[in-house]
């Protein structure tokens, strides 16, 4: 509390005469490159974010080798915030975690000794109980770090330094790939396979002529992921995203039959899809098979232990495996999408996309640079020690007079410069020489060491002067590279199978493949209830209409069945059986299931067959014939078929059988004709040609039929064959002459 009489100190204030609006546009700004910079796009050289590159800088500095014993992942994290990175602790250990996981990064880079989490998506041990250490691949990221290879830059606290970027004699961006968000812009790069990297560059430093893209691709077929799957991009598309730098990958999950015993068979997947958790999978697919969205699939089962292990169980022996496996990628992560967005720091400053040559490029030119950087701190090492040797090269050719001035001078240094012309180096070494160095043996030690050192300063000297030699330098790297990643090793073999793209699946036959098939019985009335009883055998005796109605279409049919409907004003409807209201009741009118007008009524019901081919018939006479398959209608309003005048409608839709070759047409005005089928065009859409021609009258009915079969037609229940058909017989458009006696009144077949 203040005494009395004493003031506080007044508190100074600021006041900005600033638009709000510039403020915060600064202040936004200076955020958004600070998350840009130092948080979410990764460097092109090394292919890290700033938190990666304090962590294993950190190890580094702990002497965490990949040789050497592991140290408590808490004590990791406790110098990566405490020299480097002032954030959360949570935050860092998961980006440790990751690093260490073979399942989310390709080529891991930490080597974790504990429960580092699992493919299922469990969480990490807490940092005290795991312990970390280096691996090789990270080894090469910090090769040279203590020659001057890179740039450093004082810590946020200004106590230490901390690498710019590392050294990368590993191609980790594309390798190990990253993603991250920043502001306006983010960064998503799957990861490769470390050995078809090495070739696409070794043919960019061989060839003669710059390769392209294209040939680049030779070599490298795609993204490796750790998790394995099948990739089923077209090549087309692999190569324009590369070309931009920006596309998308189709990674399905791997799988095999297992036969059992009595003919009956499982799936087994053995390798999913990148980034998908394993038990969110499993869980999705029990799911959709307790809501009969998968009625294919009659259960799943993870049997996995270290390896991928899961189980489907198909309902049938019948259902094929690949038509499964469609829907099982259409509706779950079995299948899914990985983007690619290589948007990187080109040099550590300026965030662009690049495409895959160009990254690779960036790669090769850090190389050179940190080569050339290397040979120079190594040359400054070599010349200090050639000085030096050459300097006690000259105390053993004199070795009494230097004993001598070092016992009776008082500046012994300045006198050895003196009488032998010494630099300050070479003075100082000698004085610091110990006695036991002075034998023969040592001189001839430094003469060889001296005849070493100076054939490695010549080497070095000509390699900092030619380029050409600093790319040869760099191309035998690159294949040492390849030999440890080779195909023929564990960490280098590819997991990614490269498949070709699969052929495109009817969205409407896959509905109809998984649709439970059951029996049904269709009931439409006359004035268009429509409803459906299940079951079939149903006697249309014991079916019941409103009052004033009565029935007119019954048909037994399947649920996965669909109904085509010809309508008066010349169109054709498509109805799923499966969509049809159950049989309790009257049902619903058709109207509220299609767009029937209501000037319109149904000429024709039946369950589709796309084998078929109908005659179809206005009421003036007119017609032709159209394939079944191309009336089927594709949305609630349609497909006009037959075209017509204002006055006239559609009145008949005729089945014609395999071996029909003949019509038989018959009007209002009781006129029949016979002619043959051949004379009617098969047409898609349009008015037709007139079949029978009438003076009074319109079209009541028509059958196609086998000339050599003969005519039937039916009478009060019972059938009936015409005697002589040859008196009816004429050519299309005739009027036709009287039916034979006993033909129904109704004028019907």
């Amino acid at each position: 509390m203040a005494r009395k009489g004493s003031s506080a100190p007044a508190r100074e204030e600021v006041i900005v005469d600033q638009p709000l609006s510039e403020i915060l546009s600064e202040r936004y700004l200076s955020y958004a490159l600070s998350t840009i910079m130092s948080r979410s796009l990764p460097d092109v050289r090394d292919g890290m974010k700033p938190v990666h590159r304090r962590l294993l800088y950190a190890m580094y500095q702990l002497k965490l080798g990949a040789q050497t014993g592991p140290k408590k992942s808490a004590r990791v994290v406790g110098d990566v915030i405490g020299k480097f990175h002032p954030h959360g602790d949570q935050s860092v250990y998961d980006a440790l975690v990751r690093l260490a996981q073979d399942f989310a990064v390709r080529y891991p880079l930490v080597d974790g000794q504990g429960n580092f989490g699992n493919i299922d998506g469990d969480n990490a041990a807490a940092m005290r109980y795991t312990e970390a250490r280096l691996t090789t691949v990270a080894e090469l990221l910090l090769e040279g770090i203590d020659e001057d290879a890179v740039d450093f830059r004082p810590t946020y606290d200004g106590d230490s330094q901390e690498p710019i970027v590392l050294p990368a004699n590993f191609p980790n961006l594309l390798a190990n790939g990253s993603s991250g968000i920043a502001v306006g812009m983010a960064t998503n790069i799957p990861p490769h396979n470390a050995f078809e990297l090495c070739e696409a560059m070794e043919l960019m430093l061989d060839s003669e002529k710059e390769p392209e893209i294209k040939d680049l691709l030779k070599v490298v077929k795609g993204p490796d992921f750790p998790t394995g799957g099948i990739l089923v991009e077209p090549k087309e598309n692999i190569l324009e995203a590369y070309k931009t730098g920006r596309g998308s990958f189709r990674l399905r999950a791997r799988w095999e039959v297992e036969e059992l015993k009595r003919d009956t068979y499982q799936i087994v997947v053995t390798e999913i899809p990148y980034q998908v958790q394993k038990s969110k999978l499993v869980e999705k697919i029990a799911e959709l098979i307790n809501d009969r969205k998968l009625p294919m699939l009659d259960d799943v089962r993870d049997e996995s232990a270290e390896d991928v292990r899961l189980v489907l169980v198909p309902k049938s022996r019948n259902i094929e495996a690949e038509l499964l496996m469609e829907t099982l990628f259409r509706q779950t992560d079995l299948e899914t999408r990985f983007a690619l967005n290589m948007n990187v720091l080109d040099g550590g400053l300026t965030p662009r996309v690049m495409n895959l040559k160009e990254v690779l490029s960036a790669w090769l030119a850090h190389r050179q640079d940190v080569l050339v950087r290397r040979s120079r701190h190594r040359l400054d090492k070599v010349l200090h020690r050639i000085e030096v040797l050459e300097g006690y090269l000259i105390v053993y050719l004199n070795i009494d007079k230097v004993i001598k001035i070092i016992r009776e001078k008082d500046d012994p240094k300045a006198e050895l410069m003196k009488a032998f012309k010494l630099s300050d180096v070479q003075a100082e070494a000698i004085l610091n020489m110990r006695l036991r160095s002075l034998r023969k043996l040592e001189e001839i030690e430094i003469k060889t060491e001296h005849s070493a050192l100076s054939k490695e300063r010549d080497h070095l000297q000509t390699l900092i002067k030619s380029e050409a030699r600093q790319w040869k330098e760099i191309r035998r790297q690159i294949g040492e590279l390849k030999k440890m990643f080779g195909p023929d090793t564990t960490l280098g073999e590819r997991r990614t199978k490269i498949d070709k793209a699969p052929s495109p699946v009817d969205v409407e036959e896959l509905a109809e493949a998984l649709m439970e098939k059951e029996p049904v019985t269709v009931i439409c009335s006359d004035k268009g209830w429509i409803r459906a009883m299940k079951g079939h055998g149903i006697s249309p005796k014991d079916l019941k209409y409103k009052d004033g109605d009565s029935g007119r279409f019954v048909i037994e049919a399947q649920t996965n069945d669909k109904l085509v409907l010809f309508a008066t004003n010349g169109r054709f409807y498509t109805i799923g059986c499966d969509k049809l209201p159950p049989g309790r009741g009257f049902g619903e009118p058709v109207r509220l299931m299609v767009d029937l007008p209501n000037d319109a009524d149904i000429a024709w019901l039946a369950v589709y067959n796309a084998e078929r081919r109908l005659l179809v018939v206005s009421d003036d006479g007119r017609g032709f014939i159209v394939a079944e398959k191309d009336v089927l209608a594709q949305t609630r309003a349609g497909r006009q078929v037959l075209n017509l005048d204002e006055k006239s409608e559609a009145r008949l839709c005729v089945i014609i059988p395999p071996d029909a070759d003949h019509v038989a047409m018959i009007g209002t005005n009781r006129k029949m004709l016979v002619f043959p089928l051949s004379e009617i065009p098969e047409m898609g859409k349009g008015k037709g040609v007139i079949l029978q021609r009438y003076k009074e009258g319109s079209a009541a009915d028509a059958k196609a039929f086998k000339l050599s079969a003969g005519l039937t037609y039916t009478s009060r229940g019972t059938d009936h064959k015409v005697d002589n058909v040859k008196l009816w017989l004429g050519q299309r458009a005739q009027a036709g002459r009287l039916p034979p006696n006993g033909f129904p009144k109704g004028n019907k077949f």
